[in-house]
């Protein structure tokens, strides 16, 4: 299952007001652990960047300017979306953003069943917390060090962190798929891993068949 992780900053909170999107973020999950497929651009919106979203994201007018329009990168960011489903952290705000950049161009809208809201999973799982984005990276202890502001590829990397704790996929995770080119059972299975696995040495290996030998001898002779 191949989902994206997603986020965007804007020139402001609200599309009434006209605020537009000045940068997305992707990252795409295959089986909620994160593959190599990004993407990732910020974006000229045409307008003045608010104050209070500069103290956010530290995005400026200048260094805004000689950025991309969203019209010249719709067709790359709706074939890497595609139809998989998006998570989002608070995904009314974003969707309302990216829908009203859609709109503009008269394309076809995001629906709502395609969103994947954490906001939403965490206020079920937590009633009554605090489920910021630090909030649950705190409660996970997920290190955000690097979070000194809100940019889009680092918040969806601590998103789909907490998405996973919070969906509680933490452990390994067997997916046997069948290969009719491969005869060998080893290559008939793949196991995909949300931890590091550190594994045996050989020297640790003949070790433990070592101690089989000995504690079989004792047991049975």
């Amino acid at each position: 299952m191949n989902e994206i992780v997603l986020d965007t900053e804007t020139t402001g909170l609200s599309v009434e007001n006209g605020h537009r999107i000045v940068e997305i973020g992707c990252i795409e999950l295959k089986d909620q652990i994160l593959t190599s497929n990004r993407f990732h651009c910020y974006l000229n919106p045409q307008r003045k960047v608010s104050e209070e979203a500069f103290k956010v994201h530290g995005y400026s007018d200048e260094f805004l300017s000689d950025k991309k329009k969203f019209s010249e990168v719709v067709d790359d960011f709706i074939k890497f979306i595609g139809d998989k489903k998006l998570v989002i952290h608070n995904a009314q705000f974003d969707l309302s953003h990216l829908n009203n950049e859609l709109k503009i161009l008269g394309k076809n809208l995001i629906p709502k069943d395609q969103v994947i809201d954490t906001l939403d999973i965490a206020r079920e799982k937590f009633p009554g917390s605090q489920i910021s984005l630090d909030a649950l990276c705190k409660r996970f202890r997920i290190d955000n060090s690097k979070r000194k502001l809100h940019t889009a590829l680092i918040d969806c990397e601590l998103l789909s962190k907490v998405y996973v704790n919070l969906i509680d996929q933490k452990e390994p995770k067997l997916n046997f798929l069948e290969k009719k080119e491969d005869t060998d059972s080893d290559k008939n299975s793949t196991v995909d891993f949300c931890k590091n696995i550190i594994k045996p040495t050989s020297n640790e290996l003949k070790e433990h068949q070592n101690f089989l030998k000995k504690s079989l001898k004792k047991n049975y002779f």
